[in-house]
């Protein structure tokens, strides 16, 4: 249920980030404000720093840890991105683990009671193909929507503050590059929005019922095309930069080079490049309106986000960043996470029960696979009657959707302390039935990490690709012979 103390509760996931930040402060004097971090040193850190937050370590890609986060919690700002690695070896897409995510959320803030949630995307044009990263912005909101939990979705495009990732991307170019040759993409029209103005939308927006249900896009006063955008960073930075356009539209080129004289990492640069360079101005709208006067121009902004040399602010969550990086290596786990076809009528059990009846078929003259009793299922290797994996279905951690397998034995699993924290995998039917996930978490692999790069993780996602052939498979068949009963279990799996 909801917290009942006179100042209502509010969760922030991703409050380490550069709005997350902003958020704290503004909001800390009006609500009590619990701060969720999936890394013990930063919420250990955090905790001793900032008085005005409760820190919470919580992974996010376990769904009882999000639903014990939110135990209490009147309101939550879903400010998360999958763009920065979270263990070891990943392997999978942005949108998919975004998609995993933001489903753990909405089904977590269902069963908590939570009364709204906020979440902040990029725009999206309207109309065109767009990239994966595009496409998932709004496939996170829907999921974010899927349960009864009201959303409030805000868009914005480059947000201008201090410590903002993107805003150092622009700073870099501009300082670095003495002469500009930019590509035709640079001319399409965009709404930069200073952050103070965001932290308002968030204010205005926050427990007020006539918001709950609406997407809202924001903008700043000013309307420019990222060419203008890098003459007014280079004015505000005192240096002169002639530019000059060429007619070139690769993509990947231009990734290429903001990639070269930015410094940033590529899966920063990638969507970053992906926001420019569409056409994306803020149609009117109530909370646009609301917020027009008092809004601060992009000059205001940037000064704001520079020191006296010009030097951009670091992100907040650099500060740790290399102690997150050293867990993560001490941790060695990883965690794979592919979207798989969904045949129609299938629930989470019925893929369940497919893997374990085609695993089996694939084992060729080496490897044999048994599933016994409580659906465990091994994996041996024939010639020397060795067990190399053991998976155990985990009736208790499989509510409706999900169907959940810990690894529990075999020779090329390293030995968990407990069962919670042993690796595991699950089959999640997103919360809105339009997709299936399989995906691997927290398994810590005992071959040496070179090793089992080259080798286990190769083959696994070779399974994983045979597997959803298989499921492919499956749906056509559906299809093609046009059969609308469900499959043998109850949509509730």
């Amino acid at each position: 249920m909801a917290g009942s103390s006179e100042r209502p509760l509010v969760a922030i996931a991703g409050a380490t980030g550069f709005v997350g930040t902003a958020l704290r402060g503004a909001l800390a004097p009006h609500y009590r404000i619990r701060a969720l971090t999936r890394s013990p040193a930063r919420a250990s850190a955090n905790q001793i720093q900032d008085t005005g937050a409760e820190w919470v370590h919580c992974d996010l890609f376990d769904p009882y840890e999000v639903k014990q986060a939110l135990e209490g919690v009147d309101y939550i700002l879903y400010l998360v991105h999958s763009l920065h690695a979270s263990a070891r070896l990943t392997q999978a897409r942005v949108p998919d683990l975004d998609l995993l995510l933001a489903d753990n959320v909405a089904r977590a803030a269902d069963e908590e009671g939570v009364r709204q949630i906020i979440t902040l995307g990029g725009l999206v044009p309207a109309q065109g193909i767009l990239p994966d990263r595009l496409r998932s912005r709004k496939e996170v909101e829907q999921a974010l929507a899927s349960c009864s939990t009201p959303l409030t979705a805000l868009r914005a495009g480059l947000i201008v503050g201090r410590g903002g990732t993107w805003l150092s991307m622009l700073v870099h170019l501009v300082r670095r590059v003495p002469v500009m040759i930019l590509p035709a993409w640079t001319s399409a029209k965009t709404q930069p929005i200073v952050i103070d103005d965001v932290v308002r939308a968030f204010e205005t927006v926050l427990g007020e019922p006539t918001h709950y249900g609406k997407t809202y896009d924001l903008g700043g006063p000013d309307v420019m095309s990222y060419r203008e955008m890098l003459k007014r960073t280079a004015r505000v930075l005192g240096l002169s930069r002639p530019m000059g356009t060429v007619p070139v539209t690769s993509p990947r080129l231009s990734k290429l080079w903001v990639w070269l004289f930015s410094g940033a990492p590529w899966a920063l640069v990638s969507p970053f490049v992906d926001s420019l360079r569409y056409q994306v101005v803020v149609d009117t709208n109530p909370l646009q309106e609301k917020l027009r006067s008092g809004m601060k121009s992009f000059e205001d902004g940037l000064r704001a986000s520079v020191n006296k040399q010009g030097l951009p602010y670091p992100n907040p969550r650099s500060e740790l960043q290399n102690e997150d990086q050293a867990i993560m290596r001490e941790q060695s786990v990883v965690r794979s996470v592919q979207r798989l076809p969904l045949p129609p009528g299938y629930t989470a059990r019925d893929v369940a029960n497919q893997y374990m009846r085609w695993l089996p078929r694939i084992g060729g003259p080496l490897l044999q696979c048994t599933v016994a009793d409580q659906r465990v299922c091994r994996v041996r290797f024939k010639p020397l009657g060795i067990t190399l994996l053991e998976l155990s279905y985990a009736p208790n951690r499989s509510p409706r959707g999900r169907q959940l397998f810990y690894v529990t034995g075999g020779l090329l699993a390293s030995k968990a302390p407990d069962a919670h924290n042993a690796g595991r995998l699950e089959f999640r039917r997103t919360a809105d039935g339009k997709h299936i996930l399989a995906a691997i978490h927290d398994f810590s692999p005992m071959l040496p990490w070179s090793v089992y790069n080259a080798t286990q993780a190769v083959a696994h996602l070779l399974v994983m690709n045979g597997f959803g052939r298989h499921l492919n498979h499956l749906a056509t068949l559906r299809r093609n012979t046009k059969l609308s009963s469900p499959a043998p279990s109850s949509p509730s799996s």
